[in-house]
């Protein structure tokens, strides 16, 4: 977060007075010149609340759920981990902010972000009042490669205990919830997996994502019962145990039946 920039900026009101609203007015034609330690002080002093857009991107990997993270350079929080975000620009909406702190901290692009939850806590940020919207994404990682590393950029494994930044891990969790609830809404999963999968790997992503152990009968009852995935008549191959039948996920009957909800999966 050491760019410069400018920062879209929200007014408190009633203003104290119009030397207040005068200086507000010129600090933010200069914002674009300063980075962002000045920003904050001025948003401080001037009694301004700050936006800012927290990307939480998560990934499935090795059987495992995966968030991607940076070491944050905020002297307070040094070592710490943080999400993936920055102040909104004065001239960007908040959609654009998002997909742009997404390319400028990782490089990618045409990856889907959805809008998730606001997080206005009057201390979550030590050096001024910033309200923070988190965005989520789940990609597969085989399928987007990393172009940058600043920063210390890295995979990690969700639920291991990170120290982390500002109020990240509330919005970490509070992403992963939203997640979960809509894997269980939405066919959401099958674009983790291979085009053809066995149900252990369709039941290992489940389980990864949810942090329960399903049932193995129970959940492949579940799955045909939707009458959605489709036998290849192929099996798995150079694998250490019992090679499994493999499916596909038939998106046009999905599409045909105009499945707003994926059944509502309940585990």
């Amino acid at each position: 977060m050491g760019k410069n920039f400018g920062v879209c900026i929200i007014f408190i009101v009633p203003v104290c007075s119009a030397t207040t609203k005068i200086r507000a007015m010129q600090a933010s034609k200069l914002q674009e010149r300063k980075d962002i330690k000045t920003v904050l002080r001025q948003l401080k002093s001037d009694g301004v609340i700050g936006i800012s857009v927290d990307c939480v991107i998560f990934g499935f990997d090795e059987n495992e759920l995966k968030v991607l993270m940076i070491r944050s350079d905020m002297e307070k929080y040094v070592n710490k981990w943080s999400l993936l975000g920055d102040l909104v620009h004065r001239n960007e909406n908040l959609d654009e902010a998002a997909y742009r702190v997404l390319k400028e901290r990782t490089g990618m692009e045409n990856v889907y972000l959805e809008q998730v939850k606001t997080f206005g806590d009057v201390t979550r940020h030590p050096a001024a009042r910033v309200v923070s919207i988190a965005y989520c994404s789940l990609i597969n990682i085989r399928q987007h490669h990393l172009e940058r590393h600043e920063n210390d950029l890295q995979w990690h494994k969700v639920g291991m205990g990170l120290d982390m930044a500002f109020d990240h891990q509330q919005i970490l969790n509070a992403c992963h919830e939203w997640l979960q609830k809509r894997v269980q809404e939405h066919p959401l999963g099958f674009s983790l997996l291979p085009q053809k999968f066995s149900l252990r790997e369709l039941q290992n992503l489940y389980e990864a994502i949810l942090e329960v152990k399903l049932d193995r009968r129970n959940f492949r009852k579940k799955f045909f019962a939707m009458d959605l995935l489709e036998d290849t008549k192929e099996y798995e191959f150079d694998v250490p145990h019992r090679p499994g039948k493999l499916y596909k996920f038939n998106y046009e009957k999905y599409r045909s039946k105009e499945r707003r909800k994926f059944m509502g999966i309940d585990f």
